[in-house]
């Protein structure tokens, strides 16, 4: 729960999708006196009931201290603060602090940071780690970067939204962490599927294998949670390769302005270019192993076994 002086700050939401509304509700349900913007205002309302109020412009939260954005990509963000009815066009009133926690590109996070500088709001930029399920389950992480002072009046907010939160520096650092973070993401989904496709093909159900992989030194959150993905060919889209792929093309674009060799990441964008090309694209990324499999000489079928996300 925030304390009392923290709930007297008036909190400010821009995008209330799957994510945004979790992560808004929890923060009302720590007390925060919070009014929310959605493009679709429908999406929002619910959270009225949780003692939220609902504005119709990005403009009208111009009084709040602190306003978070949670919006689809960089044009969406960019619209959201420096746009017409942005949150920082209106003129002499402007949020103290902006939050921003969607995943957009550097260039696009640094154009709004130096707007929001010139008017006189400072920016922490807190890309996250996790989904919807994820943000209910209060296991979400945040990586942040901005000024020290800033990140330190964020910090009570992002740790009600997320179990662990990770400063580290200033300006639009948290973006490179964050396409490193999904650079990873592609490369451990992909080797997922290549390893458990060779042990059923070994004979090994893949529940059991996953069972000892989720129990070993080699287990995490992720191989858990991406367990009845891969066991049972759940593949309602968490994250789709269309948006995997994205990333990956970041990542590696990054890495030649760097010169770092990633030669296991360019394989890995290859095999998603594939999947999409023969289809994959609002699915979740977790259909690599259908592929992997199809590529392996079978068709893999649901094992139809009561497997747990760890959540």
């Amino acid at each position: 729960m925030l304390n009392e002086e923290l709930k007297g700050k008036s909190i400010g939401w821009i995008g209330t999708g799957r994510m945004g509304f979790a992560m808004a509700e929890r923060l009302l349900k720590a007390g925060a006196n919070l009014s929310a913007w959605n493009r679709t205002r429908s999406k929002a309302e619910p959270l009225e009931e949780l003692g939220a109020t609902i504005v119709d412009n990005p403009a009208d939260l111009v009084d709040c201290n602190i306003v978070f954005t949670m919006v689809g990509g960089p044009s969406d963000f960019i619209e959201v603060t420096k746009g017409k009815k942005g949150v920082l066009a209106q003129g002499n009133k402007v949020p103290g602090l902006l939050i921003d926690c969607t995943s957009i590109s550097e260039e696009a996070s640094r154009e709004v940071r130096e707007f929001a500088n010139s008017v006189g709001t400072a920016m922490i930029d807190a890309p996250v780690s996790g989904n919807a399920k994820v943000v209910k389950a209060g296991k979400l992480s945040i990586v942040a970067s901005g000024a020290k002072d800033a990140f330190d009046e964020a910090l009570p907010y992002l740790e009600v939204i997320a179990r662990g939160v990770s400063y580290v520096g200033d300006g639009e650092l948290s973006r490179m962490v964050k396409i490193c973070h999904n650079v990873l993401l592609g490369v451990v989904i992909q080797s997922l599927a290549e390893i458990t496709v060779l042990a059923e093909k070994g004979g090994v159900p893949r529940h059991a294998f996953m069972d000892f992989i989720n129990k070993s030194v080699m287990g995490s959150m992720f191989s858990t949670y991406k367990t009845p993905s891969l066991v049972n060919l759940d593949f309602a889209p968490t994250f789709t390769p269309l948006l995997l792929r994205k990333d990956m093309e970041l990542g590696l674009t990054a890495a030649r302005n760097l010169d770092v060799p990633m030669p296991v990441a360019s394989m890995t964008k290859e095999i998603i270019q594939n999947l999409i090309g023969q289809g994959y694209t609002e699915c979740d990324f977790a259909a690599l192993i259908e592929m992997q499999a199809k590529n392996s000489g079978y068709e893999i079928k649901s094992e139809e076994v009561e497997v747990g996300t760890g959540l």
